[in-house]
C-alpha cells in the first residue's frame, strides 16, 4: 500500500485565480484512482482548511505542522501544493525527514538557487522529486510528439509557444518545448519584457508581455511570445520541422493540426481532453513503484526553469545569456524590489 499525504490544502475556491487554485483538491482524486494507494494525511497552516480537505477525501489525520505529519505517518509520497516561494524549504525538509518521493506543484521555486538546491538535496538522498508539468500527458501533445517522432514533419528545427507569461504559466510551455526536443539543454537565451502593470500570481511577479529566443545544444531554436503579442506564434505550441508544421491548440480550429510540405491545407484532429493530472500522478506513482525515473523529474524541470530565469537575466543584463546560468536570484523579482522596474 502506497501512503500519500498532502502539504498545503488551501481553501477550495469557488472562483480559482491568482490567489489560489487549491491544487491539492486536484491531486487527491488522482491518487484515489490508483490501486493500492491510500490518502493518509494532510497539513495546512490554517486548520480549518486542512479539516475541510480531510472531510472531502475521507482523510483521518489532519495537521498544521507538516513535519509532525511526516514523522508520525511516514508517507511514501507527498504532494506539495503550496505557493512557489515555499516549495524549496518544504521539499528539502521532506527529503531530510526521509520522504522517498515528493510531487511538487510548479514552478520549481521562486529563485534559480532554490530550484537547484531542492533538486540537489533530493538527489543526495535518493529522493524521487517530480513537478506537476502534467500537460505533456494531454492527448494533443502526445499525438503531436508521435507525429514528430514518426518523421511526419521531417527534422525538428524550431519549437514555439504563446502563453500568458514566462514564469507561472510559461513553465508548462517551456517544459513542453523540452518534451518535443527530447529534453536537450539550452545553450543561450535572449529576451525582453514589458512589466508596466503589476501582475502577481501566487505571490510572484510575472511580466505583462515578453518575447524570448533561445537555442538548444542540438541547434533547435525556441521562440516564446507572451501577453499582448502572444498571437505571433498562432498556437499554444508550434512544432516546426524541415518538412512541415504541427500546431497544438491553434488560435482557431481544432485541438491539433498538421501541415506537411506539399499539403494544400491543414489536417485537423480533435482530441480527448481528459484529466492530465490523473495521468501525471499515475506515472509518478508507477515510477516510484518500479524504482524508475519519471519524465516529470527534477532533472527535466531544471532545464526549462533555467531558460525562464535566463530570460529575466537577459532583461537585467540587456544581452544574450550563455548557459549554464550563473546567478542565484530571480532577476525579475530583484529588479522590482530594487526599483529598476516599477509596475503600477
Amino acid at each position: 500500500m502506497i501512503k500519500a499525504a498532502f502539504i498545503g490544502t488551501g481553501p477550495d475556491p469557488e472562483n480559482p485565480g491568482p490567489e489560489g487554485y487549491a491544487m491539492a483538491y486536484q491531486h487527491a482524486p488522482a491518487y484515489e484512482k490508483i490501486e493500492d494507494c491510500s490518502l493518509v494525511g494532510c497539513a495546512d497552516l490554517v486548520l480549518e482548511n486542512a479539516e475541510k480537505f480531510a472531510r472531502e477525501f475521507n482523510i483521518k489525520n489532519v495537521y498544521t505542522d507538516y513535519k509532525e505529519m511526516i514523522r508520525e505517518l511516514n508517507p511514501d509520497i507527498v504532494s506539495v501544493c503550496t505557493w512557489m516561494k515555499d516549495h524549496a524549504e518544504i521539499v528539502i525538509n521532506c527529503a531530510r525527514l526521509g520522504v522517498p518521493a515528493i510531487h511538487c506543484e510548479k514552478p520549481m521555486a521562486l529563485t534559480w538557487k532554490n530550484s537547484k538546491l531542492m533538486a540537489l538535496e533530493c538527489q543526495k538522498r535518493d529522493v524521487k522529486l517530480t513537478f506537476n508539468h502534467q500537460r505533456r500527458f494531454g492527448e494533443p501533445w502526445q499525438k503531436a510528439k508521435e507525429m514528430l517522432d514518426k518523421g511526419e514533419i521531417g527534422q525538428l528545427e524550431k519549437v514555439q509557444f504563446s502563453a500568458g507569461n514566462l514564469y507561472e504559466y510559461g513553465t508548462h510551455s517551456f517544459e513542453l518545448c523540452g518534451f518535443f526536443n527530447d529534453e536537450r539543454p539550452a545553450e543561450w537565451v535572449l529576451a525582453q519584457i514589458d512589466y508596466s502593470d503589476e501582475n502577481i500570481v501566487f505571490g510572484s511577479h510575472n511580466e505583462n508581455q515578453a518575447l524570448a529566443l533561445w537555442e538548444y545544444d542540438n541547434g533547435v531554436l525556441g521562440l516564446a511570445s507572451t501577453g499582448k503579442g502572444s498571437s505571433l506564434v498562432g498556437a499554444q505550441t508550434r512544432v516546426i520541422g524541415d518538412r512541415g508544421v504541427i500546431d497544438v491548440f491553434p488560435t482557431t480550429g481544432a485541438d491539433l493540426r498538421i501541415r506537411r510540405v506539399g499539403d494544400d491545407s491543414w489536417q485537423e484532429f480533435n482530441c480527448e481532453k481528459g484529466n492530465y493530472i490523473d495521468k501525471a500522478i499515475a506515472e509518478v506513482v508507477q515510477a516510484y513503484r518500479e524504482d524508475g525515473e519519471s519524465v516529470l523529474c527534477a532533472k527535466n524541470a531544471l532545464k526549462s526553469t533555467e531558460i525562464i530565469f535566463a530570460c529575466f537575466e537577459s532583461v537585467r543584463s540587456r544581452g544574450r545569456i550563455e548557459l549554464p546560468l550563473e546567478i542565484d536570484d530571480n532577476p525579475l523579482e530583484t529588479m522590482v524590489r530594487e526599483g529598476k522596474i516599477i509596475p503600477e
